[in-house]
């Protein structure tokens, strides 16, 4: 398959990007460089999904090249009942899983009970300096570990919903489970991902925001000196005058 001229393939001739159906009509009519649009669009998430289930770089690039060729060979087939982009997900999705019984190693499994669903939101900087991109490494790292931690049917999920972005219809055609699977399985990546962060980092409940003595100190010293300011002002007026304790014996 000839590849395309860069630039030149990804957009009509008024300036607006094809739509994948109308690159797959062009290909299925002949015009088989313009697959490589495709692939580009979707290489970022071929390679999260089979990331996440197979928990193995070199591997999830294996998948995703045996995604695209399937997908190109068979391409006759879409049907178009779901997007282009499950339907090709879905191809990724399947090889993974595939890969992993054939490995033996992990099984799809839920194992805890049903939680309640909150939100994760990321930190964001627009101009991060050099030690905020380091800390926003370590906590990448921190949790890209926590989420290859996840068991398999939760990292799936967990993966196409929240990295993704896709929605619990979209995820639930690629995984070919029900919606209210892809639901439970989130709540449940979520709050085994809270766990896990909060035992990678070393850290209990219990101890966070803790208030050191140092800190103590420091407030009760302000607060004698702002009593003491107060007191300054009112002893004059109401003739009160009642040591602080710093003049008590």
């Amino acid at each position: 398959m000839a590849r395309p001229a860069a630039g030149a393939v990804e957009q009509r001739p008024d300036g607006t990007a094809l739509s994948d159906e109308e690159v797959v009509r062009r290909v299925r009519a002949g015009e088989a460089p313009l697959f490589e649009v495709l692939m580009r669009r979707y290489n970022r998430r071929l390679y999260r999904v089979a990331r996440a289930i197979l928990r193995n770089d070199a591997e999830a690039e294996d998948v995703m090249q045996h995604a695209y060729v399937e997908g190109y060979l068979h391409i006759g087939q879409f049907a178009g009942r779901a997007a282009f982009a499950t339907w090709l997900t879905k191809i990724a999705v399947y090889e993974a899983l595939a890969r992993v019984r054939r490995r033996g190693k992990e099984v799809l499994v839920d194992r805890l009970p049903e939680t309640d669903e909150d939100a994760m939101r990321a930190l964001k900087s627009p101009w991060p300096d050099p030690e905020q991109q380091a800390l926003q490494g370590e906590v990448r790292s921190l949790l890209e570990a926590a989420i290859d931690s996840l068991p398999l049917a939760y990292r799936s999920v967990f993966v196409l919903r929240e990295i993704e972005g896709l929605s619990t219809a979209e995820s639930a055609e690629c995984l070919d489970v029900s919606e209210e699977v892809v639901k439970t399985r989130l709540h449940r990546a979520r709050a085994l991902l809270r766990e896990e962060l909060l035992a990678r980092a070393g850290v209990a409940a219990s101890t966070a925001f803790s208030f050191h003595l140092s800190r103590c100190d420091r407030v009760v010293a302000a607060v004698f000196e702002r009593v003491g300011q107060a007191h300054a002002c009112l002893a004059p007026a109401s003739g009160w005058d009642d040591p602080l304790p710093s003049q008590r014996p």
